[in-house]
């Protein structure tokens, strides 16, 4: 059971756990949890691969590689990494572009990609560059998630059918449905369904035991025994783990492919760009979820996070893996097991070692379709109704960029579908920039009417919005003069880590100038209230001139517009 902090306890107050050498002495409780673990990264981790296009068993030592390099490289605390289901559709899309079509042929080559893409993440960690990860709008991001989870279910439905598909995109593969339906395994296709909602079942219950193995091991596990003891599903629809699997099941990374092959370069650029957004994104804001519901309240280190996924990821390559990325649902169980460090990483990976050393019999009595439907499930939860409904919630030009990104994501490809979301922001930014200087004008008597300047209007929008900053009597202030988004967010990330540590109050000043207030930079802000006014040690932060802002919703973070006309009301 994972231990909470005592509730009259500061972190200050608390001998924290860390990483390294001196975490070694939380063993027992890391050694526990890392078991439990393994018992989820073992079925997820082979769904992601045959998700992704790869073997099974790639999918695993992808997990191991994760478990034996983190441990050393720090940067997070309870997290747990390895093969993600978020990049499994870039993975896909990587291997049929540069196999032309083969995927057996494309592994080899996507692993140079992914070799590529963790050297880049290495660098850029070195240049602090995880604080730019703000330039992404908070709707954008979750279109991607969302759109992720809708490819991840249209990618099972060959394995719930028992059929293998020829087509490979999105809207192709819905429209082979209907052809594939005389012909499918019902077997395996009721066992899936089964598995789906057992799933859901499971998730609905309350049990703590299903917190602390939840309900996908489960089905993982009575899945493949009922398959054994009723069924008669074999062959390729069983998972296939070759023999001496360290020996025989590693592919290399086909250097000598790309090089001598001028045609794919231009494709491996793409998908190196991909993999790297995708991941840096995905893994700064699973550590930043994981770090809220850290017992022991422990901040991880972004940059430090980058770096040693990238260090993953060009190990991983190197041996035949899948990109790695810390994962919500395995860490989550990590601080549900008791563990406390990133040795819980470690164990879980020497358990999984064992798995596929010593158990490699029983993980090939395990049908695709179990797998197929633990896919789905994760899938379900990243494009659940609710996250429309809530992306609503917030604002109509949320859900506007949110859905087409979500639309140009499942019709092209995930680079593509975030590039159109943050331009789409972009527009809508600028416009509603430019309504609420229109409105100031209006405002305003004739004889002080100023004139809109469009030009530099769309380089505003990347400005730092701190034009000045005083540190008065143990009082900080950052005066605010310029519109406040997405875009110019890092600038305002950085002015934050550089207050007086000495700082007995924090005031922030929004000034005349700071003509909206975007979602994701007004989730950032009230994170910062949160955080800051919680007794947790910090110096209290206030924001004066927020009430002076519209809100375009009843959500809380919703856009807000510095409208005067309209706040008089």
């Amino acid at each position: 059971m994972a231990e909470s902090l005592p509730s009259s306890a500061s972190p200050a107050s608390v001998n924290k756990p860390q990483n390294g050498l001196a975490g070694l002495k939380h063993w027992p409780y890391d050694l526990r949890s890392g078991f439990m673990v393994a018992m989820i990264s073992l079925p997820f981790s082979m769904g992601i691969a045959i998700t992704s296009g790869a073997p099974a068993v790639c999918g695993i030592t992808s997990a191991i590689i994760a478990g034996f390099v983190l441990p050393f490289l720090g940067g997070s605390y309870v997290t747990i990494s390895g093969p993600a289901a978020g990049l499994a559709p870039a993975l896909f899309a990587g291997m049929l572009a540069l196999g032309h079509g083969d995927l057996e042929k494309g592994y080899p080559l996507v692993l140079v990609a992914i070799l590529l893409a963790g050297a880049l993440q290495v660098i850029l960690a070195r240049f602090k560059v995880a604080r730019l990860s703000a330039l992404f709008p908070s709707a954008a991001i979750h279109g991607m998630l969302a759109a992720i989870g809708l490819l991840i279910i249209v990618k099972q439905i060959p394995l719930f059918m028992g059929e293998k598909f020829e087509s490979h995109e999105f809207w192709a593969i819905l429209g082979e449905v209907p052809r594939k339906v005389r012909t499918m395994d019902v077997q395996v296709f009721g066992l899936g369904l089964a598995c789906v909602a057992a799933l859901f079942t499971l998730a609905a219950l309350p049990f703590r035991l299903l917190k602390i193995m939840p309900p996908p091991v489960w089905v993982f596990l009575g899945g493949t025994v009922v398959t054994q003891l009723f069924l008669g599903i074999q062959g390729s629809k069983l998972i296939h783990v070759p023999e001496a699997p360290l020996a025989n099941g590693i592919v290399l990374p086909n250097f000598q492919g790309i090089l001598h092959d001028q045609s794919l370069w231009l494709p491996l650029v793409w998908i190196v760009v991909t993999l790297l957004l995708i991941d840096g994104t995905e893994s700064l804001a699973t550590i930043a979820a994981v770090d809220r519901i850290d017992p022991w309240r422990r901040k991880s280190d972004p940059d430090n996070t980058l770096f040693s996924m990238g260090a993953c990821n060009v190990c991983s390559s190197l041996l035949g893996g899948l990109t790695i990325i810390p994962g919500i649902v395995k860490s989550t169980a990590n601080i549900l097991g008791g563990g406390r460090t990133q040795w819980a990483n470690f164990f879980n990976a020497c358990f999984l070692l064992l798995f596929l050393t010593a158990g490699r019999d029983l993980i090939n009595l395990v049908p695709k379709c179990v797998l197929a439907a633990i896919l789905l499930f994760i899938g379900f939860k990243l494009c659940r109704p609710r996250v429309w409904v809530e992306t609503a919630r917030v604002g109509w030009e949320q859900f506007f960029i949110f859905a087409i990104t979500v639309f140009v994501t499942v019709t092209t490809d995930l680079l593509i579908g975030i590039a159109a979301g943050v331009a789409v922001k972009y527009v809508l930014t600028l416009w509603s920039h430019t309504l609420a200087l229109a409105w100031n004008v209006m405002d305003e008597d004739d004889e002080n009417r100023k004139p809109i300047r469009l030009r530099g209007l769309a380089a505003e929008l990347f400005r730092n919005p701190v034009a000045r900053k005083e540190y008065v009597s143990g009082v900080y202030h950052l005066h605010c003069d310029r519109p406040m988004c997405c875009f110019n967010l890092f600038h305002l990330l950085r002015e934050m880590d550089t207050i007086p540590p000495d700082a007995q109050e924090i005031t922030m000043h929004l000034r005349e100038g700071v003509t909206l207030i975007d979602h994701t930079t007004c989730e950032t802000l009230f994170h910062y209230l949160q955080e800051h006014n919680n007794h947790n040690g910090k110096a209290p932060l206030a924001i004066e001139g927020l009430d002076r802002m519209r809100s375009l919703s009843g959500h809380e973070s919703s856009m807000r517009l510095g409208v005067p006309a309209l706040s008089s009301e």
